[in-house]
């Protein structure tokens, strides 16, 4: 069997003791965008499996949108991320 050869970890355990691999974040092409998914993203990076440059150029999101998902999940919770609670949760 054939590994390719990655810069980073292949996996990570996370605060809750699971274990997030590669092959649990969402596909390069992803284009629709729910809450789950996000959630993977953020969990991924803030856990060091992937790199912010690395999450830009795989997803094609901008600087701002990561920052908007980090802060959405610091300060409300992964529910925050749902697009139906954006507005409920900036007026806060």
């Amino acid at each position: 069997m054939y590994l390719k050869r990655l810069k980073g970890p292949r996996a990570v355990t996370l605060p809750d003791g699971s274990v997030m691999t590669r092959a649990d974040l969402p596909p390069a092409e992803t284009c629709r965008w729910v809450a789950s998914r996000k959630a993977k993203v953020v969990k991924a990076l803030a856990a060091g499996l992937i790199t912010r440059t690395e999450a830009r150029e795989r997803y094609d999101l901008s600087e701002e949108e990561l920052d908007l998902w980090f802060e959405a999940v610091a300060r409300h919770g992964v529910k925050a991320l749902k697009v139906t609670k954006i507005q409920k949760f900036r007026q806060l």
